[in-house]
């Protein structure tokens, strides 16, 4: 509603008993107006229902409203006085369009006076002191309207998500991220999405507006939980949908680091689907965000620095690699994220990696393999529980390229034995087209056609791997 508070009271009470000398019962505003406007009959309380919803749809520009209706059953409660709560969020819009009144008003008892309270209220000429009765008119309505401010006062102080709820979901949604590198993929997805839904459905009741930037910020992540799982599982445009929704949640409790972090996933959706240039954009578009801490701005730009590589701008990759290593410079240790989220040395060691393959020249191709050796290292020095197998296959897919660029066969023949046999745990869809990329790249050349080369190739046409891309790519 687009009323003033102190207006939309007076409107509400002016409707509640335009009768002289009626004692209202205990009925809700909602009974009282049904009856005055003549809609205690279903169906013509319906047709006028949609008509609002229809009116506020096209007023919003939001047509999912426009579909909107109420139950016969809940109608008929409504009309008994039958009331346990407030309707859902979007059915609450269109009644108090419809009625021009707000819900709580709508479902609260109506005042329980004698006394005419009518339109007449709202003229300059009906003021205290006119004469008695209009006297005892403003009476009850004052008196109506302080019940009203305590009625919200009351439902002010009301949330539906206490601080123990909303530490648990936060743990909850903490070990999704921290563990989602070394889970499968499919059942993470699951858990992640039922976390979510819950949390959407929290942001749908009322709280104080602290928890609910709160929640904001975990169904920002949760839903980045999902775009990132479905980008592993090949769902490039559900990812993307699921990384807008991210943003804007993001958005909402105002988490740079959380929308910078989001930025970056479009950015990495669209460099996996073949459009860099997409990719160099959603990027760029985060300049003028600071995040709070964290790595997310050196994830950023790394991920710059593959789409321009990609595109052959070499100057302007470089210049991404170089800002992304005086981030790492000034970053303070800190993680606002964490977990899946969080870009740790060795993913920004092996991001260059493959940066410099696409560069392709012979020093490019030396720097790669240097870079990659370097994350292969860092990862496993780690424990087995840490080593983020998606990322640690990746990164020795870039050695295993550099090395076969290099003309080193057995060296690139052990990366690729060690990701297949992740692969086969923990199946992801770019790790499966980089080893689809391999295998085309090790059947061109000479060492293809060798007894090692003739194995390699049998081990890797054996896995599974999706339709190859067009020649000459290189993720």
């Amino acid at each position: 509603m687009h009323r003033s508070a102190l207006a939309s009271d007076i409107v509400c009470a002016a409707a509640w008993d335009q009768a002289v000398g009626e004692v209202v019962m205990q009925s809700t505003l909602f009974q009282t107006l049904a009856r005055q406007r003549g809609l205690e009959e279903y169906k013509l309380f319906l047709a006028n229902f949609r008509q609002a919803a229809q009116h506020l749809a096209e007023t919003e520009a939001n047509p999912a409203i426009a579909g909107l209706e109420i139950g016969q059953r809940q109608f008929m409660r409504w009309l008994g006085g039958e009331f346990n709560g407030l309707p859902r969020a979007a059915s609450r819009r269109v009644l108090e369009h419809m009625f021009d009144c707000s819900a709580e008003a709508l479902f609260s008892s109506a005042p329980q006076t004698g006394l005419a309270v009518g339109p007449t209220l709202m003229t300059t000429t009906s003021v205290p002191g006119s004469d008695p009765t209009t006297e005892n008119t403003w009476t009850a309505l004052m008196a109506s309207a302080a019940d009203e401010s305590a009625r919200f006062a009351q439902l002010a102080e009301t949330t539906n998500v206490g601080p123990h709820t909303l530490e648990q979901m936060a743990a909850d949604v903490a070990r999704i991220v921290s563990t989602y590198p070394n889970r499968p993929v499919v059942p993470l997805f699951l858990e992640a999405k039922t976390l979510r839904d819950r949390t959407f459905s929290l942001l749908e009741g009322r709280q104080p507006p602290l928890m609910t930037k709160d929640l904001y910020v975990l169904a920002g992540t949760l839903c980045g939980v999902l775009a990132n799982a479905a980008f592993d599982l090949g769902a490039y445009h559900a990812a993307h949908t699921h990384a807008r929704t991210a943003l804007l949640c993001a958005k909402q409790a105002g988490h740079h680091s959380l929308q910078v972090w989001l930025h970056g996933m479009q950015a990495l959706i669209s460099y996996w689907d073949n459009r860099p240039a997409d990719a160099v954009h959603f990027a760029q578009s985060a300049t003028d965000l600071t995040p709070e801490g964290g790595t997310a701005g050196i994830r950023l730009a790394s991920i710059e620095s593959r789409a321009h590589a990609r595109l052959g701008h070499r100057t302007d990759a470089l210049a991404a690699l170089h800002r992304a290593d005086d981030l790492r410079e000034q970053w303070d240790g800190s993680e606002l994220l964490g977990g899946m989220m969080a870009f740790p040395v060795a993913k920004q060691h092996f991001y260059a990696s493959t940066s410099y393959l696409w560069l392709g020249e012979p020093g490019d191709i030396a720097l790669a393999g240097r870079s990659a050796e370097e994350s292969v290292g860092m990862y496993t020095s780690l424990p087995a529980a840490e080593q983020r197998l998606g990322e640690l296959s990746l990164a020795r897919m870039d050695l295993a390229l550099a090395d076969l660029c290099a003309d080193q066969l057995d060296g690139a023949a052990d990366q690729v034995d060690m990701v297949l046999e992740v692969s086969a745990r923990r199946p992801t869809e770019s790790v499966a087209r980089r080893l689809d990329l391999f295998a085309r790249r090790l059947s061109q050349l000479p060492a293809g056609r060798s007894s090692a080369g003739t194995v390699l190739l049998d081990a890797l046409q054996s896995s599974t791997r999706p339709p190859a891309l067009p020649a000459g790519d290189m993720e």
